[in-house]
């Protein structure tokens, strides 16, 4: 079992090698195929560990690779711990990073940095798979560290477009941000329990949940709360959450594959995977888990409204990413891990769908990412129409698809958990339903229905996508429509992530507790959304949606005219892209030029440096007059010397 662990994360570090540094020698074709060889072997090895783990009567490995560094008790190590979250991870990583590598050979076929871009992939794919296998906070903050290098690479991919570098400095100062709240976290939980590993750290907060830290002089504050929140902060940042969000629809400037690929099963839910990690750790605090819920329900609505306006078909997936993130964050907040794992798992596949049938668009239209030049394309592009198709189903939650099944057991477990907050976080996903099918059948009918807004030069060319392209978007659409009818009982329903305890859940009354006992199969479940609202909101969704741009597209600019106020702030973000770019990083450059100015030209160099220096001239000036080498001046000072001496002397005298 460990030789297998070893080769799923090595391999692909190994191809990442091969096609980076013996380019040359392997050429373009090797770096591809040395390189999905690699991830496909990976693939193939971690749906066998999830196969033995669910049937083949594997157990649960935590194994220790090797101590890098002990200092004291506190060892430092590098390993894998691998129970059923850790191998559904595994399974859904290497799979999606398949088809990216597949895809990658069509979309990149003519970029001069076709083999770096392979290189690239190949390490991320290791970095995501040491972060999510890791037995150790340790382990898991350098493969979250590298997890953020490579995505800094491959968002600036295209080095020469000041746009992309602008898009991966600030995606990586962003998660800086989030970064630094994981490390104290992890660095609280190292200072008072003396390890890192997680079932030793596990069990020293089961055994002392109340343990205090203190904080700002001798106020006391519950450790597990504290470490909680600090540790939130990192996933916010990765799992991009309202206000650290900033970064990931800007990332949008990287090649399409590595959008698929950090928006889908990646980077972006490594947030996601943390804290479920450690829901043994958040279970001790109702602070932690409040925050959790709002943010995420906050995330979930507000980003799908400014994705209702925005005219770049991949952005409008991104805020998309960012909204269904929210989703998966407010799981977590009511304890539904289960729930929010598992959208994890049905919206990797069809959120890498939708980006993959976005860059079969893009490339049939010369690069064009606007919607508003698109239309009438379903007949040109029938094969990727359908696969977008079926992922837009998918994503608004459609009955019998896969994100209907994970959706619509977070809202229902939200709004099975008492408390205020989780009543106005029931509203706000709720809403979000409304928001998401609109925002998404709004792109479809922009590009593949209507008239076609096509230059001649584009409508000449234009044709479907070749297999290389097509067959991944296949592949990835059987999982879209199939997955949650196969999954959604043992997976969210029922005890797969409980059983061997991966997943924690200290609470007896949660809203998925709740749903599961209710729970009488895929069928009734399907028959239970017709007296919810969830399903009357999507398809008011969809038919706003065909009114607006298809059915009386001439009724719009009556309907929004009022709405143009809340148009435009969600055309700027609600502010935060302000508040960051202006803000935050114009002030700090400003407090800089201010510093240089005031602090290190006018007192550092003026005063003290160059003024020493003038001081000491000036003195040594004045000094100098004293010297003029003529003996009577000389002796006309001894004399006057002598006379001052006598008339102290004098004076001492006097007044002894």
């Amino acid at each position: 079992m460990e030789t297998v662990l070893y080769a799923i994360v090595l391999l692909p570090l190994l191809a990442s090698a091969v096609a980076g540094l013996a380019g040359p020698w392997v050429g373009r074709r090797g770096a591809h195929w040395v390189t999905i060889l690699a991830v496909g072997i990976a693939c193939a090895l971690s749906l066998w560990v999830l196969y033995g783990l669910v049937w083949g009567g594997l157990e649960p490995v935590d194994v220790t690779a090797y101590t890098w560094l002990s200092v004291g008790d506190l060892g430092l190590e590098v390993g894998f711990l691998v129970d059923r979250l850790t191998a559904l991870l595994m399974a859904t990583v290497t799979f999606v990073a398949l088809m990216v590598h597949i895809y990658t050979i069509g979309y990149m076929h003519d970029d001069p940095g076709y083999q770096r871009f392979f290189s690239y992939i190949a390490l991320f794919t290791f970095a995501m798979l040491m972060l999510v296998m890791a037995n150790n906070l340790l382990q898991l903050f350098f493969a979250w560290e590298a997890v953020g290098l490579v995505s800094y690479l491959l968002i600036g991919f295209w080095f020469t477009r000041e746009s992309a570098i602008f898009a991966n400095l600030k995606a990586f100062l962003v998660n800086r941000v989030g970064d630094l709240g994981l490390l104290l976290g992890i660095a609280v939980l190292a200072g008072a329990f003396g390890t890192l590993h997680y079932g030793e750290l596990f069990a020293a907060i089961q055994a002392d949940p109340e343990r205090t830290v203190s904080l700002l002089g001798a106020t006391e504050w519950r450790l597990a709360t504290v470490a909680a929140l600090l540790i939130f902060v990192g996933c916010m940042g990765k799992s991009a959450q309202v206000p650290l969000h900033v970064w990931l629809p800007d990332s949008m400037e990287g090649p399409t594959p590595i959008s698929a690929l950090i928006h889908a099963a990646t980077m972006v839910t490594a947030g996601i995977f943390l804290v479920a990690r450690l829901s043994p750790l958040f279970e001790h605090s109702t602070v932690a888990l409040t925050v959790v819920l709002i943010v995420g329900a906050l995330t979930a609505f507000s980003m799908g409204l400014i994705g209702l306006v925005q005219n770049d078909i991949k952005r409008v997936i991104a805020y998309s990413t960012l909204s269904q993130l929210g989703y998966m964050v407010a799981a977590l907040g009511v304890s539904a891990y289960a729930a929010g794992v598992f959208h994890l798992f049905t919206h990797a596949f069809f959120k890498a769908l939708l980006f993959l049938a976005a860059g079969s668009v893009i490339v049939a239209l010369h690069h064009e990412q606007d919607m508003r030049r698109m239309g009438g394309l379903a007949r040109y592009m029938p094969v990727t129409y359908a696969t977008m198709l079926l992922a837009t189903l998918a994503l608004i939650g459609a009955p019998g698809f896969s994100g209907f099944f994970s959706k619509d057991a977070i809202i229902e477990a939200v709004g099975h958990t008492g408390g205020p907050w989780a009543s106005l976080a029931y509203w706000l996903l709720l809403l979000g339903v409304f928001v998401t099918a609109l925002y998404s059948f709004r792109m479809l009918f922009l590009v593949f229905h209507g008239r076609e807004r096509l230059d001649e030069h584009a409508r000449a060319h234009l044709h479907e996508s070749p297999l290389v392209v097509t067959v991944p978007l296949v592949l990835l659409a059987v999982p879209s429509v199939l997955i949650g009818l196969i999954t959604f009982g043992p997976v969210a329903m029922g005890d797969f992530l409980y059983t061997d305890g991966a997943i924690r859940v200290l609470a007896e009354d949660t809203g998925l507790q709740y749903l599961a006992a209710h729970y009488h199969g895929v069928l009734a479940f399907m028959g239970h959304a017709l007296q919810t609202p969830t399903l009357y909101l999507a398809l008011a969704g969809v038919l706003v949606a065909w009114l607006l741009y298809l059915g009386r597209p001439q009724l719009r600019g009556p309907l929004t005219a009022p709405l143009r106020p809340l148009q435009r702030v969600l055309e700027h973000g609600y502010g935060f892209d302000g508040l960051f770019n202006r803000g935050l990083a114009g002030g700090g450059r400003a407090l800089a030029r201010l510093l240089a100015q005031a602090g290190e030209r006018w007192l550092i160099d003026g005063a003290l440096v160059n003024g020493t220096a003038r001081l000491i001239g000036r003195a040594a000036a004045g000094v100098r007059y004293s010297q003029t080498g003529l003996l009577y001046h000389y002796a006309f000072v001894m004399v006057l010397g002598l006379l001052l001496l006598i008339m102290l002397f004098v004076l001492r005298t006097l007044f002894a």
